[in-house]
């Protein structure tokens, strides 16, 4: 069982409680395991860079739970769409029980729309390994084990593939981890919504413990050294009517 399924197992009948649930919870936090990760940074910018024609795009990126993923792609200028959800695997086996299994293929990720005249493909990534992810982790993130927490990224197209190849050899070119990236690129592979309960699930439950624990700090690490990108107000999946 992943640690947030503890959290939530044991905060399910006040979920929406908000920050008081985190002051509630707060008392298990010490007890917790720790995991030294890489700390955000704002990465340099890609050499190679996105060529794409106006119109909306969509990209696709793994980086642990997607909680905190779809979280920061929800506060990034320009991105339009945000869906948790299942990248590879098949239909089948698409739902939370199964793919928590490890056994599926799947990785939990997130589907980002976004618009090229705003943001290309190559700022979005460097967006993600700045403040998303540990992208040296393997099979993993933070507390959360197993390969469908890898860090991956699901390429649309050959040019989301190049330009992604591309940058993860700058960075370790540069040495900008003291370990290589793991991030993987898996091309041609599928991807299915999640369930309606883990759509903005940051947005809706900040003080959520697993969210200000492990979630909370990255969309503070886009407000702090990505400003210029950054909106105040997420784009939700479920928008409250007009």
């Amino acid at each position: 069982m992943a640690l947030r399924d503890t959290f939530r197992s044991l905060s399910r009948p006040v979920l929406g409680a908000g920050l008081g649930l985190g002051l509630a919870a707060a008392v298990l936090l010490p007890r917790l395991p720790a995991f030294a990760e890489e700390a955000p940074r704002r990465l340099p910018e890609a050499v190679t860079r996105s060529a794409e024609p106006a119109g909306p795009h969509v990209a696709a990126f793994a980086g642990g739970c997607f909680w905190g993923v779809q979280g920061v792609f929800q506060h990034v200028r320009g991105v339009t769409s945000a869906v948790s959800g299942y990248a590879g695997g098949t239909s089948a086996e698409a739902d939370y029980r199964t793919v928590s299994g490890g056994g599926t293929g799947h990785a939990e990720a997130v589907s980002v729309t976004y618009d090229p005249g705003l943001i290309r493909y190559d700022e979005l990534l460097r967006i993600f390994f700045s403040v998303a992810l540990d992208p040296t982790q393997v099979d993993r993130q933070g507390p959360d084990a197993g390969r469908q927490y890898r860090s991956a990224l699901f390429p649309q197209d050959a040019e989301q593939a190049q330009v992604a190849r591309a940058y993860i050899a700058q960075l370790d070119a540069a040495k900008a981890y003291a370990r290589p990236v793991a991030t993987r690129i898996e091309p041609g592979a599928a991807f299915y919504p999640a369930e309606g309960y883990h759509q903005d699930f940051m947005a809706l439950h900040p003080g959520h413990p697993y969210i200000a624990v492990n979630d909370a700090p990255k969309l503070e690490a886009l407000r702090v050294l990505f400003p210029e990108r950054t909106v105040p107000q997420p784009v939700l999946v479920n928008r409250p009517p007009a």
